[in-house]
């Protein structure tokens, strides 16, 4: 268990807190570039900040506070210019820097003002990878954005899902490292909401689990499982798949468990389909996007079984249903925990690391090293294989498991597609 004390040093994520220092050190995705092609501003909420990202009409990408100085309004509603946005009250235009370019009223009662020079707006810079637009609240300089592999492969479909959970962002993460939980809650318990729904012959049975480890490696943690009936010569254990510190998980795809505020937490699917043999994906293709539903309890204050019948629901439901804030000092850990124990220690190093003005783990400065940054997971071995019969050229996929709301399923037809029974 934790202390009141260690517990909140742990979660709490607002400027000045020490996770709140550590997170400002990372690049964070914010949203999906093609959330902007219908409506090119939106409300992006950070680490406990509020904050407006927009996309001008030269293409410029900006992310800034949401307030405008004048009369406060706010800059959701903001009008998209050449270059910046221009508040819809009276007129003032900001840059992406945040400095103010234009005030209208201002400049034509006195042509030499140089008032619009002392306005500045609290500006962040943004980065565009593989259809994620990702931000960095931190210290300058900033360091380099990590293009993980699945970011930058080429010639592959992409997805991206959504879900805004109501807890911290810590319980969230505590799931990655935590193995066991897969054969009672997909497993039992998916099994009793199926039961529930009315659809009992989707029951399945999970292997338990008769051995779990976990090791720390240069990117975080490698999470290692051997299920009843296997050995440690099963890609469960002698691959594993890697909790990428401080907040992604790579298992079939990408997960990212991004902290907007102390209680609220921006949860990312990110999955890459190979494109059929003889396809070539445009550099540009737009890459759609899906809400995943929070399985909240009905009006007469039951589950809402249908929302549990798949596994990220499951998982939405056991997260949220800890609290806003999990109060660990009244937690009992068991052996089954190793793994959440490790990962609390992880963060505790790296906590002190930047107490020591160093960067802590993943923070790149080299651009060599962090332009292609290759994941190793249990089933890449199997992915590499059916994908390598389809690359085009030097272009190559790799597939990564589905939800029940992938758009791509439906519209790329012959993707290549990995599903969770296969990579468990």
């Amino acid at each position: 268990m934790l202390s009141k004390a260690e517990n909140e040093r742990l979660t709490l994520i607002d400027a000045g807190t020490p996770m709140g220092e550590l997170m400002r050190r990372y690049w964070h995705p914010i949203a999906a570039a093609s959330q902007l092609d219908e409506n090119p501003t939106k409300a992006v909420r950070l680490l406990g900040e509020n904050l407006t990202l927009y996309r001008d009409r030269s293409g410029t990408l900006g992310l800034i506070e949401d307030r405008c100085p004048h009369r406060k309004v706010n800059l959701l509603y903001g009008i998209p210019e050449q270059e910046g946005l221009r508040c819809p009250y009276h007129g003032w235009l900001f840059n992406e820097t945040g400095q103010c370019t234009e005030q209208p009223y201002e400049q034509a009662e006195d042509p030499n003002s140089n008032f619009k020079d002392k306005i500045r707006v609290k500006a962040y810079p943004v980065q565009e990878v593989g259809g994620l637009v990702f931000a960095y609240l931190g210290p300058q300089p900033a360091p380099e954005l990590p293009r993980w592999d699945l970011l930058v492969w080429d010639n592959v479909y992409r997805d991206i899902g959504f879900c805004v959970i109501p807890c911290n962002w810590l319980q969230i993460m505590e799931n990655s490292v935590d193995p066991v939980h897969a054969e009672w809650l997909h497993g039992v318990f998916a099994n009793y909401v199926w039961e529930r729904i009315g659809q009992p012959e989707r029951a399945k049975r999970i292997p338990p689990h008769v051995k779990i480890g976990f090791d720390v490696y240069e990117y975080g943690i490698i999470k290692r499982r051997v299920l009843k009936g296997d050995t440690e010569e099963n890609v469960n254990w002698k691959n594993g798949h890697p909790l990428v510190f401080p907040h992604l998980l790579k298992v079939g795809g990408f997960q990212w468990r991004v902290p907007m505020d102390n209680e609220n937490t921006l949860h990312i699917w990110y999955y890459t389909y190979a494109a059929p043999e003889g396809t070539i994906v445009p550099k540009d293709e737009p890459v759609p996007v899906y809400e995943v539903p929070v399985p909240g309890p009905n009006a007469s204050g039951q589950p809402e079984w249908s929302l549990l019948d798949f596994t990220a629901g499951q998982d939405i439901a056991m997260w949220y249903t800890q609290g806003a804030i999990a109060d660990r000092s009244t937690e009992n850990l068991g052996r089954s925990d190793k793994g959440l124990i490790l990962y609390r220690r992880l963060l505790r190093e790296n906590l002190e690391k930047v107490a020591r003005g160093e960067d802590p783990m993943n923070v790149f400065r080299d651009p060599e090293q962090a332009k292609y940054i290759k994941l190793a997971t249990e089933e890449s071995i199997g992915v590499r294989r059916r994908l390598d019969q389809q690359r085009l050229a030097s272009s190559a996929g790799q597939g990564g498991g589905a939800t029940k709301f992938s758009p791509v399923l439906a519209t790329k037809q012959g993707a290549t597609t990995i599903t969770a029974e296969e990579v468990r």
